[in-house]
């Protein structure tokens, strides 16, 4: 009775929650800060493989597909009607309505996997970052001719004992201000790494470039140059990627007019604007250094070195929220697993109130252990493999066709009952097999990478 006097007055919407309030400007807002992100410092090295023709069209493609699908996941949010049905408040939820339980938990699979993998690579960033502002400094002091290599270790060892405490805090990844810094700081290191490639372009310094990417030579054979290119597929799949934020950013959204409208809108003006920063930072990125451009674009700048420290320094801040708003929902979901299979045990469920000074908190064994295994596993496997680009590119590569291409289709084919073997279904099938195709690629490109990694550095001894 209350919630209907409520939705007649306008407090709640038809789901009985508060208002949303949400239009297609916050939601393209929503969408640049998310993609804007570590995989961006990767997109030059890409353009470098690919080289100008085929890097600026692979990355107008992926564009294109992920405006087209991520269209398809828009009216996707209600069900069975895009308009009127049920709102399905996360992905899982709506690949569950349309596809059944099968592929719900296949698509669990997918997204806890990459979310649980990209904390492996956040750690790399972070450690990769530090280092970088090490050897800034070691540089502006000592020379640019002087010996300034470190081990990424005790940067990786430090990362992973702060979020050890912080896997502590619960939704901590909820923190309103967490997001406005993550906003502040991307953008921050983006810009900075954008303006420093172009600042070297106008002086004159740019090294020289081509159609075709990096040049094979004594330095690069005909082979690694190919397992390059597939990598480099997979590095432009992650920084392109959104998926897994779709849903809460739909749910934000006023229903008047409806949400799927909103969204499409949204999703046009946000990847228009996405691929345009991706473009200028990988652009000026390959201009700059050319067949020597770095894996991570801000570990090629030495000065100015407050500058270079500067950017790097956001990337840091940035990864230590980023890795708590991909970890918790990972520790939220194998807690409530626990949960359901052990619902007496005290270990799992009992919450003991603590105070520390003028701080109170609910401590859990369960999810002490846990989530402190958890974080120095993932720093154990960064230590293992500290490979920036390689890394990276395969968590790209896992996530692209499954969530961006295969269930979103697979979706819209079951809401608009198209018949098996009919054009459209034809052509939808031809699309989702072609991105099969690149995912294949780039895994395999990913995972040659890594093992020629592991052949030439020893286990734990990389040194940057």
């Amino acid at each position: 009775m209350v919630i209907t006097r409520a939705l007649m007055e306008g407090e709640v919407d038809d789901d009985g929650r508060a208002k949303r309030t949400g239009n297609s400007l916050t939601a393209t807002t929503h969408i640049i800060t998310v993609v804007i992100g570590a995989g961006v410092l990767a997109l030059a090295y890409a353009m470098a493989q690919l080289g100008w023709i085929a890097g600026i069209a692979t990355m107008i493609a992926f564009a294109v597909i992920s405006t087209f699908t991520y269209n398809l996941v828009a009216d996707c949010y209600r069900f069975p009607d895009p308009i009127t049905g049920k709102r399905n408040y996360t992905y899982m939820q709506a690949v569950k309505a349309y596809l059944g339980g099968t592929m719900y938990v296949f698509c669990g699979l997918v997204q806890y996997t990459k979310l649980a993998g990209i904390t492996v690579g956040y750690t790399i960033t972070s450690a990769t970052s530090l280092v970088a502002i090490k050897k800034a400094i070691c540089f502006h002091k000592e020379g640019h001719q002087a010996y300034c290599k470190f081990s990424n270790n005790p940067f990786m060892i430090g990362f992973g004992t702060l979020q050890i405490f912080l896997s502590q805090i619960p939704n901590f990844h909820e923190l309103t201000w967490l997001s406005t810094i993550a906003a502040i700081t991307s953008f921050g290191y983006a810009f900075i790494a954008s303006g420093l490639s172009l600042s070297v372009v106008i002086s004159g310094k740019g090294q020289p470039t081509s159609i075709t990417g990096t040049r094979i030579g004594p330095e690069l054979s005909a082979e690694d140059k190919v397992w390059r290119v597939f990598s480099s597929l997979g590095n432009i799949a992650l920084a392109a990627n959104y998926s897994t934020v779709i849903f809460d950013i739909m749910d934000t959204l006023k229903s008047d007019p409806p949400e799927n409208k909103q969204m499409k809108k949204a999703n046009v003006m946000g990847v228009t604007a996405m691929t345009i920063l991706f473009l200028l930072c990988s652009g000026f990125g390959y201009a700059a250094f050319g067949d020597h451009t770095p894996g991570n674009i801000l570990t090629g700048f030495y000065e100015p070195f407050w500058l270079v420290a500067l950017g790097n320094t956001f990337v840091v801040i940035h990864m230590v929220g980023a890795y708590q708003v991909m970890a918790q929902p990972f520790y939220r979901i194998v807690e409530m697993g626990a949960n359901m299979v052990w619902p007496e045990s005290d270990f799992i469920n009992k919450e003991y109130p603590t105070k520390l000074g003028n701080i109170r908190f609910n401590f859990n064994l369960f999810r002490l252990i846990w989530r402190t295994i958890f974080v120095i596993l993932s720093t154990i496997l960064a230590m293992a493999m500290p490979f920036f680009n390689e890394i990276l590119s395969l968590l790209g590569a896992i996530g692209f066709w499954p969530l961006v291409v295969f269930f979103p289709i697979q979706m819209h084919i079951r809401q608009r009952q198209i018949k098996k073997r009919t054009l459209k279904w034809c052509m939808l099938q031809l699309l989702s097999f072609m991105c099969f195709i690149v995912t294949v690629t780039a895994v395999v490109g990913s995972v040659h990478g890594i093992s020629q990694d592991l052949h030439k550095y020893k286990v734990f001894t990389y040194r940057q």
